[in-house]
């Protein structure tokens, strides 16, 4: 039993030793010690990732090349190596590693968030930026979002005179925003029966967010596949089944409309489009292509406006001279007699700023969705071989000290400065390069506009002298850990505002 042990000893020393010589040959990046056989770095991962890495950062450097079970990955937490990994490695860093999620969430790797760099992603990003996201499109639908905001400022005159929970607020109001965009039908506010169709899959957003957010040891460790992972696939499999038959029904019922002449119609649904574009070549657009669009678009879009809006407005509740300082903008520059809309955030710079800080300090993915490396590359002096999984950790680049003086301080006013120029990218809560977020244009209309309707309408109060608590939760989209209650006051005019 001796000899036993310390054979295994010597093995173990060889192994852990012949792996930092390879390393020291190959110029890979640092890595912890010690990289233990079969898991690698596994063990050292708690959650919220993003936070871990930032330490671990913080002690061993911006750049490490961990080991999760057999699979390497790039974690970065500096401007320059994001840079470079957006920029000259852009398109060897365009494809997805292929993760359980994407198989079974991602309609086997098909949909825009998961599919490989190619043919096929290339049109579909096409698609994203020309029929969905482009500023045509966006200005067609605008009136559905100011209607969707005049709508949330009356819900809140008839409910503020108790304390009020937003979480509850923007995310009904968000999913509103993007069904009627999507499929023209309104959840919630409405008929009962529509509001509890909306709650079916308010609830699946919530199960994808917790399933998608589950530590899958069978990404790293394929033997783990056979030992105890099945569960998980199971509930995959269960929820994009509820999932597609959603979205078909809402496909079947505007073929339904089909007599409509949809080319002489205004602000034609998502849904419409896609459903033309079928037509024009149906073996290409076909109902699950139309739905891969779709649920990528509803899940992704409801979530992280919803979220961002909470930030923004806790961050506000706690800085309540911020509030003053944009009122006054508001007050200057779109006068007491209307609303707020779209067109004027161009002359609200102040708005966009508290918006932007907000996403600088509450990125709603602090770390970017996963990309991989299609071929050997150079990133920051190190060799990065083919079919690492790249992590950028935004968050910490979002809070480096050495980009952004007293990171950890609400101030909006940083981006009215020469700190928030994008010089190295330092701040890209939407991603960078080739599959960075094409919706950013869409989320940042919908969110200034929600907050600049709170300010300019609302006095407000936080729930007793304690300041709004900030901690984070757990969630992909980095939710906050305690919904936000407050107190929200109208403003002198603001009955008037929203009168007909």
């Amino acid at each position: 039993m001796e000899y036993l042990f310390i054979t295994i000893l010597l093995l173990l020393a060889s192994f852990l030793f012949a792996s930092h010589f390879r390393r020291k040959l190959s110029n890979l990046p640092p890595t912890l010690f010690p990289t233990l056989p079969l898991i690698g770095h596994l063990h050292l991962l708690k959650k919220p990732l993003y936070r871990t890495f930032a330490a671990i950062s913080a002690k061993h450097g911006p750049i490490l090349l961990l080991r999760f079970g057999f699979r390497r990955v790039l974690v970065v937490s500096s401007r320059s190596a994001s840079e470079e990994c957006f920029t000259k490695n852009d398109i060897i860093f365009a494809n997805r590693p292929r993760l359980l999620a994407g198989k079974i969430l991602g309609s086997n790797y098909t949909s825009i968030g998961w599919s490989s760099y190619g043919d096929h992603w290339r049109n579909l990003r096409r698609i994203s930026t020309i029929e969905i996201f482009s500023s045509h499109r966006l200005n067609d639908l605008r009136d559905i979002r100011a209607d969707e905001g005049r709508l949330m400022i009356r819900r809140l005159m008839s409910e503020c005179s108790s304390p009020v929970n937003f979480k509850s607020v923007f995310h009904e109001m968000k999913l509103n925003l993007m069904m009627r965009m999507i499929s023209g039908k309104r959840y919630f506010g409405g008929s009962g029966e529509l509001e509890e169709e909306g709650k079916q899959f308010q609830e699946m957003v919530k199960e994808t967010a917790l399933v998608a957010d589950t530590s899958n040891l069978g990404d790293h460790l394929p033997i783990m596949r056979w030992f105890g992972m099945k569960g998980l696939e199971k509930k995959m499999i269960k929820l994009q089944k509820k999932r597609d038959a959603f979205f078909q029904e809402l496909i079947e019922q505007q073929r339904k409309l089909d007599g409509i002449e949809l080319e002489n119609k205004k602000n034609n649904t998502m849904i419409e489009v896609l459903l033309q574009l079928q037509k024009t070549d149906p073996e290409y657009y076909t109902d699950e292509i139309i739905t891969s669009f779709c649920l990528n678009l509803l899940t992704a879009g409801t979530d992280t406006s919803a979220s961002t809006s909470e930030w923004a407005l806790s961050l506000l509740l706690n800085h309540p001279h911020v509030i003053k300082k944009a009122q006054k903008e508001i007050d200057n520059h779109v006068g007491k007699n209307r609303l707020v809309n779209e067109s004027d955030m161009s002359s609200l710079p102040y708005i966009r700023c508290i918006v932007n800080e907000t996403l600088r300090m509450y990125p709603t993915v602090p770390l970017l969705v996963p990309h991989e490396s299609s071929e050997d590359c150079v990133v920051g002096g190190f060799h990065i071989p083919r079919g690492t999984m790249l992590l950028i950790n935004q968050w910490a680049i979002h809070r480096d000290p050495d980009l952004w003086s007293d990171p950890e301080r609400f101030q909006p006013e940083r981006f009215e400065s020469v700190e928030s120029t994008k010089d190295g990218f330092r701040f890209m809560p939407f991603g960078s390069g080739r599959r960075s977020c094409p919706g950013e244009g869409l989320a940042m209309r919908m969110v200034c506009l929600t907050i600049g309707l709170l300010i300019q309408c609302f006095d407000w109060e936080r729930i007793g002298e304690e300041m709004v608590d900030m901690k984070e939760g757990l969630g992909l989209t980095m939710p906050k850990a305690q919904a936000l209650v407050a107190k929200c006051r109208p403003r002198p005019m603001t009955h008037d505002l929203i009168s007909d």
